[in-house]
This record gives C-alpha cells, sequence and structure tokens, in this order.
C-alpha cells in the first residue's frame, strides 16, 4: 500500500467553500457561517464579502476529484 498525496489549490478551496462543501476557515481551521452572499469566520474574523455571487464567474468549479 502507498501513501497518495492529496493537496487542494486555493481556487479549489474557495470553490468548496462557495458551493457548501466545506465548512472550513481557511485561516484557522473553524466553522464558518453563510450570511447572504458573504462568508464569515466567526473565530478569527476572516471573511469574504460577496464570495456566494462571485463563485460562479470568478471560480473555474468544474474541477474534478481523481
Amino acid at each position: 500500500m502507498t501513501v497518495t498525496s492529496f493537496h487542494r489549490t486555493l481556487e479549489q478551496e474557495l470553490c468548496a467553500l462557495s458551493r457548501g462543501a466545506s465548512l472550513e476557515c481557511l485561516v484557522c481551521g473553524e466553522f464558518v457561517f453563510h450570511e447572504g452572499e458573504d462568508v464569515i469566520c466567526p473565530e478569527c474574523g476572516s471573511s469574504w464579502p460577496g464570495l456566494l455571487r462571485r463563485a460562479g464567474a470568478a471560480l473555474d468549479c468544474e474541477s474534478q476529484a481523481g
């Protein structure tokens, strides 16, 4: 059995966060809240204003694992 490395790019992480597939803050790893079109981390205060609105236009969310 071999170990396969697994990593995701920032773009893939943002895409997962915008789709709701990930609820993990990119900065501290705690749970985030989706408030309207914004994503906010109550733990560290990070926020991504308008991420949900811009997700389709700015991010390539067609990436597939494999």
